[in-house]
Formats: structure tokens, C-alpha cells, sequence
């Protein structure tokens, strides 16, 4: 078996996401129990662990509830070495075709289309170099409503202050930065209200340092931590008819496609053998066209 390429921060990182998984799992179970009814079971995440046949594995997390029809969060450590077509692709690849990968990744499909869905990742990555990556985005099912346009303001808000915690100038570079990454080419529009997206932060972003980068990545899942529960709480209970609901299902049929088309966490994973199942746990249950 390879042996993945070492960093002083392998271990660090894979302790973080897991710990970052734990305490966004209990924050939406607990959202579950307040939107159970009295005597009723709540919904709870189960795990499922996987392991890569070249190195390393993860946890599929997988809930489907009253107030989250699907809430997905994976966390993964693997390793081992990029195919040769894949290599001139991932920076420090072509000089040695080891890597290490390890982060958490999670989707949220609410039940109510007023409840928009959800996503994040960060990462660490580990060739001959090294960066962290990652973000956060928002997807209203209708972009134009007044509660949408307010939940987004409260989503960026949250992520504003974590980068200007770091660097005045990461805010404005990657909320352009995930607009430009979040875009359906074919439908010329983007997926949802958008949020953060970064990638590379290591090698190319000279005088942080690799702790500091370790740092902002974490305060990027914290402040994602501390926004979108508290958006799915004051929209859950919102009562909603079928007109809305069909426009839900539409706007998850552009979801879908860009998570195939398009999404660099999908790709990387199917063509690094990851699990299946897990990769594609960002799709929603019903979607329409």
C-alpha cells in the first residue's frame, strides 16, 4: 500500500473535521426534536463506515427527518496516488503522484421550501505541496422571496466576519470567487445566493502560513455552525403550499445538475475511488425538471 505524503498537520486536521462533523450532526438532530411531534421518534443520523481499496476511508452520515427531508455529512481520510491522466490536474501531483485528502463535507435538503438548502466542505489536501480549500453556499428555492433575500444576508454575514477575522480582502475575493464557481454555464445562472469558496490556500498564499490557513478553515466551519441552523429554525414552522413546492423541486433539478456536471468534490472523489454512495449524497431525494 502507499504511504500518504506527511504533513504536521494530517493528523490536526482529520481531528477537527470530525469533531466539526459531530457538532453539526447534534445541532440538526436537535432541530429534529423540536420539529417532532410529542410521543414520536425523532430522526437520527446513522454512519456508515467505508473503506478505500487504495487507502484510507470515512463515515457517510445520512438523516431524513420531518424538518430535513435529506441531511448528509461525510467525513474522509484517504490517500494514495493520482492516476496519470489526472495528475497535471492537482498542483505538486506531477512531481510525486502521492496524496493525502481529508475533510468534512456535508448537503441539506430541507423539507420546507422555505428552508433553503445548504452546503459546505473544507478540506486538506497533500501532495508534494499542501492547502486547505472549502466553503459554504446557500440555495433559496425562491431566490426572489424577502425571506430568502434576508436568510442570504445572514449567511454571508456570518461568513464576512470570519474572513475579516483573517484577512480584510478574503471576503470580497471568495464570495466573487464561489458566484463564479456555483454557475450552470448551460442555464447561465447560478445555483443558489452563494456564500464562500476557496481553494489552494496553502503554497499560493505567501506569508499566512499553514496554521493560519488551519485557522480560517476553521472558523469557516464555525461560522457555517452558527448560521444555518438558526436559518432552518425561524423558517421551519412557516407554512407553505404546493405552488412552492414545485417550485422546490425545480430548483433542485439545477442543484443536481451542477453537482454533476460541474462540482470539483465529485469529481475528485470518483476519480480517486472513493465511496459512491458517499460522493453523491449531496443529491436530493426528488427533484423535477
Amino acid at each position: 500500500m502507499t504511504q500518504p505524503p506527511a504533513h504536521p498537520l494530517a493528523v490536526p486536521a482529520r481531528t477537527w473535521f470530525e469533531s466539526l462533523r459531530d457538532r453539526l450532526c447534534a445541532a440538526f438532530e436537535a432541530i429534529e426534536d423540536d420539529g417532532t411531534p410529542p410521543g414520536e421518534p425523532p430522526a437520527r443520523f446513522t454512519f456508515t463506515p467505508w473503506e478505500r481499496p487504495g487507502g484510507g476511508g470515512g463515515t457517510m452520515g445520512l438523516m431524513r427527518g420531518r424538518v430535513l427531508e435529506k441531511a448528509g455529512v461525510n467525513v474522509s481520510t484517504v490517500f494514495g496516488e493520482f492516476s496519470p491522466e489526472f495528475r497535471k490536474q492537482i498542483p505538486g501531483a506531477e512531481e510525486d503522484p502521492r496524496f493525502l485528502a481529508t475533510g468534512v463535507s456535508l448537503v441539506v435538503h430541507p423539507r420546507s421550501p422555505h428552508c433553503p438548502t445548504a452546503h459546505m466542505n473544507t478540506r486538506f489536501i497533500v501532495t508534494s505541496r499542501s492547502w486547505f480549500g472549502g466553503g459554504g453556499d446557500i440555495t433559496p428555492m425562491d431566490r426572489e422571496a424577502p425571506w430568502s433575500q434576508e436568510d442570504a444576508a445572514f449567511f454571508h454575514q456570518h461568513f464576512r466576519e470570519a474572513c475579516d477575522r483573517h484577512d480584510p480582502g478574503y471576503y470580497d475575493r471568495f464570495s466573487r470567487w464561489c458566484d463564479e464557481y456555483f454557475f450552470l454555464p448551460h442555464r447561465n445562472e447560478t445555483r443558489g445566493l452563494g456564500g464562500i469558496f476557496y481553494d489552494w490556500l496553502g503554497d499560493r498564499t505567501p506569508g499566512k502560513g499553514a496554521e493560519a490557513d488551519f485557522a480560517f478553515t476553521r472558523d469557516v466551519g464555525l461560522a457555517f455552525l452558527e448560521a444555518y441552523p438558526a436559518i432552518l429554525r425561524r423558517r421551519m414552522a412557516e407554512p407553505f403550499g404546493e405552488a412552492e413546492k414545485a417550485v422546490q423541486l425545480h430548483r433542485r433539478g439545477r442543484y443536481v445538475e451542477f453537482n454533476l456536471l460541474h462540482d470539483r468534490g465529485t469529481l475528485f472523489g470518483l476519480r480517486t475511488g472513493g465511496n459512491v454512495d458517499a460522493i453523491l449524497m449531496s443529491l436530493p431525494p426528488l427533484a423535477g425538471w
